[in-house]
């Protein structure tokens, strides 16, 4: 384990940290009631959460029924330390700075064509900007997320379909080069810890990421669900057309060949005549009736449910969120994507915008950072958008 002051947390401080997170304010009698433990290992455990300044004394609380002294209040100290996370697409690279508890304090993002061999250089340009802007901390920077659109296990890239980060050992490097807890995760899968920590407080959250590709985060019962080698929640991978497209996964007839932001975009490039087309063009698009956008997008929207629909039944969570530029700058599509979710087994599953806007992977890699320094696998921040 890299520099194991990053991980310094037993598991009774662990929990302790957690409740006083839990509940700010909170005294350390309250706490001991909560957490089980004695007082006297509270008040231990207090001290060096104090001395390890992740905790600050806030004030006084009221005395008891029974009168006596009056309790000190405890409150997690968010800027205590920094999380970093990037998140590198196929065409762009966009780095986050916050605080602990997820509050920015830096974004930048670059568009640029990725590759192995120019990856860590970007990163490192990227990275640089985000330090220039570093507040003084107690900690520091306390990790870096990296969010990969493609297949992770144990840190591991696997497949990646529309770049060849998969041909390097990015964790490795990222490590010798800035010695500190390097963490390769899945793009949807850190859009689901993000959403899962800032924007609901329900256990078993899906999170849809619609770009390049098509993918799936899912937290069941407060864990990330990963599955055999990080290939959970692939839906992308799922096969809508029989001897459809071919997909770079092997397939034929993917999902994502047919319901992706990136395809359609290309479908409406192609239509139009143009060079380029994001989702700014289609919802201009939109905005203006195009008979082709339209028609383009109501295609989209058609396919797109059977993967939700696959998902939700499969699955059965209590939320699901779409994070997709073009149904976030168009909520109406949302409505129209739930109207073809006819059936009855998944009436009573949520459907929704996400709402971390287009952050949602980079709050689910800081959240990942600020997890794993203290020591606590599951987390509720305030949203840093309401």
């Amino acid at each position: 384990m890299i520099l194991s002051k990053y991980v310094i947390r037993e598991q009774n401080e662990s929990t302790v940290l957690k409740t006083i997170i839990d509940h700010p304010g909170i005294s350390r009698a309250k706490a001991a009631t909560l957490t089980h433990l004695n007082k006297a290992s509270v008040s231990s455990i207090t001290k060096t959460l104090l001395d390890n300044q992740l905790i600050i004394e806030t004030g006084i609380g009221k005395s008891s029924s029974q009168g006596g002294r009056k309790p000190i209040q405890l409150t997690f100290k968010e800027k205590a330390g920094i999380s970093v996370a990037f998140d590198i697409g196929y065409n762009y690279l966009t780095g986050l700075m916050t605080y602990l508890n997820g509050e920015k304090i830096a974004v930048i993002a670059k568009k640029n064509t990725i590759s192995k061999d120019t990856i860590l250089q970007e990163l490192d340009t990227v990275f640089q900007q985000l330090k220039a802007q570093e507040p003084p901390t107690f900690h520091g920077i306390v990790g870096i997320s990296v969010a990969i659109h493609g297949i992770v296990s144990h840190d591991q890239i696997k497949f990646t379909p529309y770049y060849d980060l998969d041909k390097i050992d990015l964790k490795k490097a990222l490590e010798e080069k800035y010695n500190l807890p390097i963490f390769i995760e899945n793009e949807a899968n850190l859009t689901a810890i993000g959403e899962y920590c800032f924007s609901t407080t329900e256990q078993n959250v899906a999170s849809v990421s619609i770009h390049s590709g098509i993918g799936a985060g899912l937290v069941i019962k407060g864990k990330l669900y990963t599955g055999v080698e990080g290939q959970a929640g692939e839906i992308g991978h799922s096969i809508l057309v029989p001897h459809g497209r071919p997909c770079p996964c092997g397939n034929h007839g993917c999902l994502e060949q047919y319901a992706s932001n990136k395809v359609l975009f290309e479908q409406y490039a192609q239509k139009k005549k143009l060079a380029e087309v994001n989702s700014d063009t289609l919802t201009k698009a939109l905005l203006e009736n195009d008979p082709i956008a339209k028609k383009l997008v109501k295609e989209n929207t058609e396919l797109l449910a059977i993967g939700i629909n696959n998902l939700a039944t499969t699955f059965s969570p209590d939320i699901i969120y779409l994070n997709s530029s073009l149904y976030r700058k168009n909520p109406f599509l949302i409505e129209e994507l739930k109207k073809e979710l006819k059936s009855f087994l998944v009436q009573e599953i949520t459907v929704t915008n996400g709402t971390l806007k287009d952050l949602a992977t980079l709050y689910g890699g800081v959240a990942l950072s600020t997890m794993n320094f203290l020591n606590i696998s599951t987390l509720h921040f305030k949203n840093p958008f309401n």
